[in-house]
C-alpha cells in the first residue's frame, strides 16, 4: 500500500469550508449541480458579470460559470457558451444570463441580441428554456434553434433548424416545429408570422464550422461529448496507449518541468468553493474531469469512462496539509503557504464541500476507470462519515513532481500561479504542518482575477432589471450567509469603500484591487429579477426563491452503473443547409379562441 510522508496528512477543502461555513451552500445537505457552463470562445470582445457583483469585467474563457452569472458580446464580437455538450453562440451586441443551471435544468435570459443553440441531447425529465421579454421558448427536442430578440423587447424571431419547441406567452402556448421561422410580436397579447426558415447568414455559417470542428474531434473516441473542451484536445496533444491507464492523452508544448494545476489561478465559486482555473486553451476538462498520471518521463491525462453527463468537479485534486486546506502550510525552511497536487488514476476524490452518498460515488466513477466502488465506499466512510484523512493514501502526496506550493496571497487574491511558484523539496513535504489556525476565506479577489479588468464594452442597462416572460419558476441562489472575510477584504464587502489607508502588510493586496476600478462588491445570492410568469402575466414580481431542505436523511450509497455514452445519442450530423420550404404556421395548444388577429400573415 502507498504511504504519504506527510507528518499530518493530507487533507482536502471541505474540511475547512465545513467548518469555516457552516451556514453556506457548503454546509447543506444539498449536492451542488454536476454541471456548470464555460465561455471556451472568444472573438472580438466579450464580457461577464458575476452574480452579486455589479461590474462587467473582461471574460475569462475557462472561468465556470453558474445560476446568476451573466454575459455580454460587444458590437462586431461573438462568443460560445458550453454547458456540456449543449452549444449557445452569441453574436454581436447580445446578452445572456443563467437563470437556472442545476442538473436537470438549463434556463436562459436572452436580454438582447442573438443566439444560436445546438441542444445535442435532451435526456427524459431534463428541461432546457431560453426566456425573453415577450415569450419564454421550451426546447423539447434535440436540435439546432436560432433566437432574436430586439433591444425593446416587443418582438423575437425562432428559426428552428431541427428539433421541436414550444411558445409560452401572452397567455397562449405555441408549438414550433423544424425548418420554418416565427416571428411573435406583442407582450401582454402575442401576434406572430410564420414562414418558410431563411437562408444561413454569416453568424449561422460560423455556428456551423464549429460544430463541425466538434463533430470531426478525434478526441470524441475517448472522452464522453458531456465532458467539454474534448475538442480543444486534438490541436494541443496527442493520444497514446499504456499499458497500466489504457488511452491517455499527453499535452505538447509544455515547459520542462510541468505539472498539471500550474497554469492558472484559483477562485472562490460557490457552492464549490476554491475552484481552479488554468490559462490553457485546453485547460478545460483535463483540470475538472478524469486524473492524472506520470507516465515515464511526462504527465498524461486518464480520461474517465466514455458515459452519459460525467460529474463536475471544481479541481481533481488533494492539498497538503495538517489542519485541512483552509489553514496556511510550514513547509519548512521559512516558507509557509498552499501546496496541492493532481490526483492519480486510482486516486480517489474527496469533494471539498458537503455532498451526498450518491454524489461522491458519482463524481468518482464517472471520472476514473480505475478506482472500483468499493475503494470509493471505504474512502467515503473513512473521509467524510468518521473525518479520518490520516489513512487515505494518494498516489502523488509526496512527489515533488507533483506538488505546487505559493504563498497564502498568491491563493487567496486570484493571482496567477506560474510565476509564483515556490520550489519544496521532500523533506519540506514530510514536514508539512499547519502554522495557522484562521480559515483562508475569499477576498474581493478570491471571486474575479487579480488580472481581471473591468470591461469598458458592456449592456446600457442591468438584465436583472430587464423584464423576462419564464414558464418555469427561475431558481434565483438560494440565500447565503455572508462568507467571513478576511481583513484585507472588508472594505469590498460594504455599501461605501473605506478610504483610510489599509494596514502595512495588506497594502499591495488594496492597492491592486484598487487599480482595477472595481466597485462594492455584494457576495453571491443578493441580485432579484423582474420576472413575468405566463398564468400571471400583469403582475411581475420577484422570483421565489427556493430554500434547500432541513435535515434531508442521507441515503444509503448505492451502486448505479453509469449509462455509457455512444455517439448515435447525440445530435451529430453533416451542416445543416436545407432548401427552403413551404411556409407552416405553429399548432396553437391553448385552449383560448385564436382570434384573427393571431393567424400569421399572409
Amino acid at each position: 500500500m502507498r504511504k504519504t510522508a506527510l507528518s499530518l496528512g493530507v487533507l482536502f477543502l471541505a474540511i475547512a469550508l465545513i467548518s469555516a461555513f457552516p451556514g453556506s451552500a457548503a454546509a447543506q445537505d444539498q449536492d451542488p449541480p454536476g454541471r456548470v457552463a464555460r465561455l471556451n470562445y472568444i472573438q472580438g470582445s466579450v464580457s461577464y458579470q458575476l452574480s452579486g457583483d455589479q461590474d462587467w469585467v473582461q471574460a475569462d474563457p475557462n472561468r465556470p460559470l453558474t445560476t446568476g452569472d451573466n454575459l455580454w458580446a460587444d458590437k462586431d464580437s461573438r462568443g460560445e457558451v458550453h454547458i456540456g455538450s449543449t452549444a449557445i453562440r452569441m453574436s454581436s451586441e447580445t446578452g445572456i444570463s443563467f437563470l437556472t443551471l442545476d442538473d436537470r435544468t438549463t434556463q436562459l435570459q436572452l436580454a438582447q441580441g442573438t443566439i444560436e443553440v445546438h441542444l445535442r441531447i435532451l435526456p427524459s425529465g431534463d428541461a432546457f428554456e431560453v426566456d425573453t421579454p415577450n415569450l419564454a421558448l421550451t426546447l423539447t427536442q434535440p436540435g439546432e434553434y436560432r433566437i432574436e430578440t430586439d433591444p425593446n423587447g416587443g418582438s423575437t424571431a425562432i428559426v428552428v433548424r431541427e428539433g421541436a419547441g414550444e411558445v409560452t406567452g401572452g397567455g397562449d402556448t405555441w408549438n414550433l416545429g423544424p425548418d420554418q421561422q416565427y416571428t411573435f410580436n406583442g407582450t401582454d397579447q402575442l401576434t406572430y408570422d410564420a414562414s418558410p426558415a431563411p437562408g444561413f447568414d454569416d453568424f449561422e455559417d460560423w455556428c456551423q464550422s464549429r460544430d463541425q470542428r466538434e463533430n470531426n474531434a478525434v478526441s470524441a473516441k475517448y472522452v464522453s461529448r458531456d465532458v467539454d473542451g474534448y475538442y480543444d484536445l486534438d490541436d494541443y496533444g496527442s493520444w497514446e496507449s499504456d499499458s497500466d491507464y489504457g488511452e491517455i492523452w499527453v499535452p505538447s508544448g509544455v515547459a520542462v518541468g510541468w505539472s498539471p494545476y500550474q497554469m492558472g489561478h484559483w477562485v472562490f465559486i460557490e457552492p464549490w468553493g476554491w475552484t481552479w482555473v488554468d490559462s490553457e486553451p485546453w485547460g478545460w476538462a483535463p483540470f475538472h474531469y478524469g486524473r492524472w498520471a506520470y507516465v515515464g518521463d511526462r504527465w498524461g491525462w486518464v480520461p474517465g469512462p466514455v458515459v452519459v453527463r460525467p460529474v463536475y468537479a471544481p479541481a481533481v485534486v488533494g492539498f497538503v496539509g495538517g489542519g485541512g486546506f483552509g489553514f496556511s502550510v510550514a513547509f519548512g525552511g521559512g516558507f509557509a503557504g498552499v501546496g496541492w497536487f493532481p490526483l492519480g488514476p486510482r486516486d480517489v476524490f474527496v469533494p471539498g464541500y458537503r455532498c451526498s452518498p450518491r454524489y461522491f460515488q458519482n463524481i468518482n466513477v464517472t471520472n476514473t476507470r480505475i478506482v472500483n466502488v468499493t475503494e470509493v465506499r471505504n474512502v467515503y466512510n473513512t473521509a467524510v462519515v468518521n473525518h479520518d484523512v490520516t489513512h487515505v493514501n494518494y498516489m502523488y502526496a509526496n512527489n515533488t513532481r507533483a506538488v505546487t506550493a505559493v504563498s497564502r496571497d498568491t491563493f487567496v487574491n486570484a493571482r496567477p500561479v506560474s510565476g509564483a511558484v515556490v520550489h519544496v523539496n521532500a523533506d519540506q513535504i514530510r514536514g508539512a504542518h499547519s502554522v495557522d489556525s484562521a480559515p483562508i476565506a475569499p477576498t474581493r479577489t478570491s471571486y474575479v482575477s487579480a488580472t481581471a479588468r473591468v470591461a469598458t464594452a458592456k449592456p446600457s442597462y442591468s438584465f436583472a432589471q430587464r423584464p423576462v416572460v419564464a414558464r418555469l419558476n427561475p431558481a434565483v441562489e438560494t440565500q447565503r450567509r455572508t462568507p467571513e472575510y478576511t481583513n484585507d477584504s472588508k472594505p469590498f464587502n460594504q455599501p461605501h469603500v473605506n478610504n483610510n489607508p489599509p494596514a502595512a502588510n495588506n497594502q499591495t493586496n488594496n492597492q491592486q484591487q484598487s487599480s482595477n476600478g472595481f466597485r462594492p462588491f455584494t457576495p453571491p445570492g443578493s441580485n432579484n429579477r423582474t420576472t413575468t410568469q405566463p398564468d400571471n402575466r400583469n403582475a411581475p414580481g420577484q422570483i421565489n426563491r427556493t430554500q434547500p431542505p432541513q435535515n434531508e436523511e442521507r441515503p444509503a450509497m448505492k451502486f448505479t452503473q453509469p449509462t455509457k455514452a455512444r455517439d448515435e445519442m447525440y445530435d451529430v450530423h453533416p451542416p445543416l443547409n436545407k432548401p427552403k420550404t413551404e411556409s407552416k404556421p405553429p399548432a396553437h395548444s391553448s385552449s383560448s379562441s385564436h382570434s384573427d388577429e393571431h393567424a400569421p400573415k399572409k
